[in-house]
């Protein structure tokens, strides 16, 4: 098992998008907590996956589904079963009407850059790397977020996913790790 882990963290480095041609299948779950807790499982493994949103046919109630790469799928659903996170649904992705929906969009504003994630922005100052505005989403936490968040350096900042619990948190921490690809 561990020789398996290496080898497939030595290949697995890099964008977690995929290639045109690749082959892919969707873990579908009942809730944003179950997405969480099952992509935490799977990177710690050393898989290469990735939340996105849904085709709109595929919605359960949570706006979020896991990629994952279809060669993968009988580790992965193994490692699932192991840890009691057994996917709603395995969809191998083989049309564009499957297509899920990237999260994530970027918008320069000159001295601010926005990422959006879901219905989750974050703004910073380009020039000091300082967060200046966290809108969006609607759910409970989204107060509590801004508060710890604004007005912080983003390097030096706690994940919004360890602060927050929900979908918006979730959404939140996916702009927040672009925006330290960004910025890097």
């Amino acid at each position: 098992m561990k020789g398996e882990m290496k080898i497939r963290r030595l290949f697995s480095k890099g964008s977690e998008k995929y290639k045109e041609g690749d082959f892919r299948g969707l873990l579908v779950y009942p809730s944003t907590s179950d997405v969480i807790l099952a992509e935490k499982i799977l990177k710690g493994e050393g898989y290469k996956v990735r939340v996105v949103g849904p085709p709109p046919h595929l919605r359960t109630g949570c706006d979020l589904v896991i990629e994952f790469p279809l060669i993968e799928q009988l580790g992965i659903e193994r490692i699932l079963k192991e840890k009691g996170r057994i996917p709603l649904k395995v969809i191998p992705i083989s049309d564009e009407i499957l297509e899920p929906i990237d999260l994530c969009q970027k918008k320069d504003f000159g001295d601010y850059l926005m990422i959006r994630a879901a219905n989750m922005k974050l703004v910073i100052d380009k020039r000091t790397e300082q967060i200046v505005n966290i809108s969006g989403g609607g759910c409970p936490d989204v107060p509590y977020l801004a508060e710890m968040l604004i007005g912080r350096n983003l390097k030096e900042t706690p994940s919004p996913k360890d602060l927050g619990h929900t979908i918006c948190a979730y959404a939140l921490h996916i702009a927040y790790e672009e925006m330290l690809k960004e910025v890097d």
